[in-house]
């Protein structure tokens, strides 16, 4: 299946409103799962990702009632019952990995699988931090990555090691777990920590539902054993599918307002607004949104784009129409998202006529005069949704396998963008 997108030939002004956040619905999800009592989630999203967690808790015994965007979730606390069967995530990483770690609280054994990119995703960080909290925790097939296997009798808790470095996912799972083991907890960090905003956003959800949890400078964290209590917990709209409306407003010229998101969010992509600031675009707060007016003459940055790396390929379509030289810094994490994203990105930009160099953890883009082609998505919700942007200024851009974007938006080709 493929879509051809078809250019908007007048002046851009538009408002959106995007779904709720899908890392704070993971998040929010798996935390009133745990909880003790009813909570009540709002402006939940429902996509492909988030559906698979909803799915995944409720086959280990957990009772979740949706209804339009709101969930109604009986918490049963730590007593995770172990499915009969692996429980599939498809690919989603966040998912796998906040589970993986939940799992642990259970009594007995959970297989976690997925499909075969998720299979070539590494785990064994995470694994091994279990491990040292008292679980047998291991890769299937001994590789380090997915099925996951956990066979455990609760988490001791006290003192555990992860490296970070791949993912942020590894520590925020060990966060989650951590209120329920036998013991407090301490998470010593050894490496840097990806994507390091996504920890303040896991920490945001634990303080809302009742659990504190002591940050010593991203080096070590502290949480005392207790439980999450029920709660209502009204979810913002997702940044970083903000990103791709945000950035049609920089190529086109025009003004796109996103809402329900504010500046204060603690989500890592509303970092992506300040980045448009320095490629020469204006940024208004608008009450529950944010508008960004995009300006004349584009320039290409140079950027660390480490702490918000799910809006690169976003960033990297603007950088094709800006003058000069964008390079993008600090994202050799994106080689395991699900797909390999620096090479991907690359890949499309030159079938568009960019030049693009690859680095290792990184791109270098020159800006210029992009022209029509096909693009393969790989799979990637986010390759589609960027590139997608690029065709409403650049006829004859061809996406192919559109559908993929359900992984975190099944409404983004309704939203009033695409003909």
């Amino acid at each position: 299946m493929k879509k051809l997108i078809t250019p908007i030939s007048n002046h851009l002004k538009l408002t959106i409103t995007v779904p709720g956040s899908k890392s704070l619905t993971h998040r929010a999800l798996i935390t009133a799962a745990l909880a003790k009592g009813h909570s009540t989630l709002e402006n939940i999203l429902l996509a492909e990702d988030t559906l698979l967690t909803t799915e995944a808790l409720r086959q280990m015994g957990v009772k979740i009632d949706i209804s339009n965007t709101q969930a109604v979730v009986q918490g049963i606390e730590k007593k995770l019952i172990p499915p009969k069967r692996p429980v599939y995530l498809g690919n989603s990483g966040t998912s796998m990995r906040l589970l993986t770690a939940i799992c642990a609280i259970g009594q007995g054994r959970f297989v976690l699988t997925g499909n075969e990119r998720m299979q070539q995703r590494p785990i064994q960080p995470l694994l091994d931090a279990l491990n040292q909290w008292g679980v047998k925790a291991y890769s299937e097939r001994q590789n380090g990555c997915p099925p996951v296997v956990i066979e455990t009798q609760g988490l001791n808790g006290g003192k555990t090691e992860i490296d970070p470095t791949i993912s942020s996912q590894f520590l925020s799972g060990l966060l989650l777990a951590a209120p329920y083991g036998r013991r407090d907890s301490v998470i010593e960090v050894k490496g840097k920590i990806a994507s390091l905003p996504y920890v303040d956003l896991t920490i945001d959800v634990m303080e809302k539902f009742g659990i504190s949890v002591k940050n010593l400078n991203y080096k070590c964290f502290e949480v005392k054993k207790g439980h999450y209590q029920a709660c209502q917990y009204t979810i913002e709209g997702d940044c970083s599918t903000a990103s791709y409306f945000w950035a049609a407003a920089a190529i086109l010229k025009g003004e796109v307002t996103v809402r329900p998101i504010a500046q204060t969010s603690k989500q890592a992509d509303i970092g992506f607004v300040n980045v448009l600031k320095k490629m020469g675009c204006q940024i208004i707060p608008q009450g529950d949104g944010i508008k960004v007016i995009g300006r004349n003459n584009l320039r290409g940055i140079t950027v660390d784009m480490n702490k918000m790396p799910d809006v690169v390929p976003t960033l990297a379509v603007v950088a094709a129409f800006a003058k000069g030289e964008t390079v993008i810094n600090n994202v050799g994490h994106l080689r395991v998202k699900e797909c390999d994203r620096l090479q991907a990105v690359a890949t499309e930009l030159k079938k568009m006529g960019i030049e693009v160099k690859e680095k290792k953890d990184g791109l270098i883009i020159k800006g210029g005069q992009p022209q029509g082609a096909e693009i393969e998505t790989y799979n990637d919700h986010r390759i589609a949704m960027s590139f997608a942007i690029a065709g409403l200024k650049v006829p004859g851009i061809i996406i192919r396998n559109p559908d993929c974007v359900k992984k975190s938006f099944p409404g983004f080709w309704e939203t009033g963008l695409f003909k």
